[in-house]
């Protein structure tokens, strides 16, 4: 035997074991007889998207047909309703957002401790007025006080009101003076500087003539005491 036939039987062989290799099993399976062969699947189209469309391609012509159908004075009231509901809504919601916003406040400020210092410190303040016995010691300062800010009393009259239901009662002192205006101003701002329980219940100006330095004046002032003391 040749080389050439030795070569030629050897590469034989190897062939035949490719071709073994490849094919197909006997035995795999494959589509049943009668049905087609699996292929890619169709995309299905969405139905309900569809009819929604439908339905608002419809509802819009029905709208502009039975607008149309108003005419011109029942097209200007339609939009007159239109506009005055749109401000209704525009006014309401703020004002509904307003009162939750204060309903909240009131809430927390219930719940606040200012609100409670304050209610402790009531029988501190209370305690702080002078009584009506100590009355002729708040004149005497008033007095003192007119008479460093270059202001004579030279009258006055004093009126008392009792406390109704309360633990607070008040002396009204009106003093009818003649001074300069920023005399009875300095007169004014130290008497309450020095006297904490009065303040300022009335101050009427009159000046007889556009250049007088000197006014007449009616100065009125509230002390405030506790009540139930007796003079």
């Amino acid at each position: 035997m040749t080389a050439a036939e030795r070569e030629a039987k050897s590469v034989v062989p190897a062939a035949a074991g490719v071709v073994q290799t490849i094919a197909p099993a006997p035995d795999a399976p494959g589509p049943a007889r009668g049905e087609p062969a699996a292929g890619p699947l169709a995309p299905t189209a969405p139905r309900r998207s569809i009819a929604l469309q439908a339905a608002a391609g419809q509802l819009v012509p029905q709208a502009q047909y039975w607008i149309a159908r108003l005419g011109t004075v029942g097209q200007a009231g339609l939009a007159a309703l239109a506009a005055a509901a749109v401000l209704a809504l525009s006014a309401l919601i703020p004002a509904q957002r307003a009162l939750q916003t204060l309903t909240a406040d009131l809430a927390r400020a219930r719940q606040s401790p200012v609100a409670a210092s304050a209610a402790a410190g009531t029988p501190r303040l209370l305690a702080s007025l002078p009584t009506r016995e100590q009355m002729p010691t708040v004149i005497g300062q008033m007095f003192a006080e007119a008479k460093a800010s270059g202001v004579s009393l030279d009258t006055g009259h004093y009126v008392y009101t009792a406390a109704k239901g309360g633990a607070i009662a008040r002396y009204e002192l009106e003093f009818p003076v003649k001074a300069s205006y920023p005399d009875i101003r300095k007169f004014i701002d130290r008497t309450l500087a020095t006297v904490p329980a009065a303040a300022l219940g009335k101050l009427r100006l009159e000046r007889k003539a556009v250049g007088d330095a000197i006014v007449a004046a009616d100065v009125v002032f509230v002390v405030f005491v506790r009540a139930g003391e007796q003079p």
